[in-house]
């Protein structure tokens, strides 16, 4: 049965049946039912601005799948460069492509000596590692000038593969830069994780060998930031794909809107309040502060899910392995005993106030000895592989150039007045 909704313009008495689509109905089509008349609608809190087959998000339900693989099963089972591949690719590689796969990116993990020496140790002692690594970033563009030549599928898959290899290096040079401690170079005999965190904690040892555990959880969580939709930053990607700028200057607009505390942010937030709160004698009276307006519960609640975030599950049994090894985060009987009382209280439940991916994402990561500034560049690596299939994406669709409309409501015409008559 075909689905349908009747506009009527009371202004002119016509009405007109517009169809309904996947869940959603044409602009185009209603503006034609109603002329002059726009959607106004801030934020796009109700505006899909793209159709696409890479995530599926069903926030009431709390379902999260890639490519139709349930995020929990991919978490389990997967490592990030098959889901990375899933992505972009559209299917889960069979194992001569993920061999192929995993030779490119390891391949190019390795960034030109310029980009070190003359880019990255240019910027002050206390630049911070986000802002660092938007500016290098963005810098690729203009070694790889081929990147332009977005219409080449050859050439536009290289420069996917080089993205992807190159963040973990990009992100460990400047956090090593941040400290002072010297670059290390890719060891490419380790797995992705694994050589991340040896560029990342190598001091003099010959070969750093990551805790497997360790190695895993960062895995785990590299699978539950690869995609979310269209997000602030996914929907900064798309913009700059749109006007057909390369994948590193679009990819740098979208790990700059990640750097924005909104985005990118909430983990940290995280520990600031935990740590504010101190103990778990002082939970109960923070909540009523909660509750009063007086504050924020950080972590919990957000714009698409109205359950329990499905990657905040599996976070919270991976923080259990974790802690294992790491010894358990003091924080962390804090943030249980948070929980536990906002999921039995009417107010957090009737307003559908759940935990999400951040609540314990960051007590992981300081746990595993990532300081809090390099938090939101841990979000950007794995995010980097969900970007670049939605610039993919977007470029086999042939979209227009991203162009919002606006209700203008500013001065009528006016006439230009003489400085010496102005009041």
């Amino acid at each position: 049965m075909t689905q349908s909704i009747t506009v009527t313009d009371n202004r002119s008495g016509e009405s007109r049946e517009i169809p309904i689509v996947n869940g959603g109905v044409a602009a185009r089509d209603f503006t034609q039912a109603v002329p002059g008349v726009w959607f106004f609608d801030p934020g796009f809190m109700a505006t899909a601005a793209a159709e696409s087959s890479i995530t599926y998000l069903d926030g009431d339900a709390g379902i999260l799948r890639y490519r139709g693989y349930p995020i929990e099963q991919l978490a389990e089972h997967a490592s990030y460069l098959e889901v990375a591949y899933l992505l972009n690719y559209g299917e889960l590689p069979n194992q001569a492509q993920f061999d192929a796969w995993q030779r490119e990116i390891t391949y190019h993990t390795f960034i030109h000596e310029n980009v070190r020496k003359r880019f990255l140790e240019g910027f002050n002692y206390d630049a911070h590692p986000m802002g660092m690594l938007v500016s290098a970033i963005a810098a690729l563009s203009t070694y790889y000038k081929e990147a332009k030549i977005i219409g080449d599928p050859e050439i536009l898959h290289k420069q996917v593969v080089r993205l992807i290899a190159k963040m973990p290096t990009l992100a460990a040079a400047a956090h090593r830069f941040s400290v002072g401690m010297p670059f290390v170079y890719p060891d490419n005999t380790l797995s992705y994780t694994q050589n991340f965190l040896s560029m990342m904690w190598k001091v003099a040892e010959p070969r750093y060998e990551a805790d497997p555990v360790l190695s895993r959880a960062l895995e785990i969580l590299f699978i539950l930031h690869a995609d979310h939709e269209q997000n602030c930053g996914t929907t900064a990607m798309r913009t700059v794909a749109s006007s057909h700028g390369d994948p590193y200057v679009a990819t740098a607009a979208a790990t700059a809107a990640l750097y924005g505390p909104r985005h990118g942010g909430a983990n940290e937030a995280v520990l600031k309040m935990l740590n504010k709160i101190g103990s778990i004698d002082n939970v109960p009276a923070f909540i009523e502060t909660v509750k009063a307006g007086k504050t924020l519960l950080e972590g919990f609640g957000h714009r698409v899910y109205k359950n329990y975030d499905p990657r905040a599950k599996i976070i919270k049994h991976t923080a259990d392995q974790v802690f294992a090894v790491t010894g358990k985060n003091p924080l962390l009987d804090i943030a249980l005993k948070l929980e536990e009382v906002a999921l039995q209280d009417d107010y957090f439940i009737s307003r559908k106030l759940y935990p999400n991916v951040d609540f314990y994402s960051g007590l992981i990561y300081q746990a595993m000895g990532f300081p809090t500034e390099m938090f939101t560049v841990l979000f950007a690596i794995p995010r980097t592989s969900g970007w670049l299939a939605h610039f993919q994406e977007l470029l086999e669709q042939n979209l227009k150039i991203t162009r919002p409309r606006q209700l203008y409501i500013g001065p009528e015409s006016r006439d230009f007045v003489p400085m010496t008559q102005r009041a």
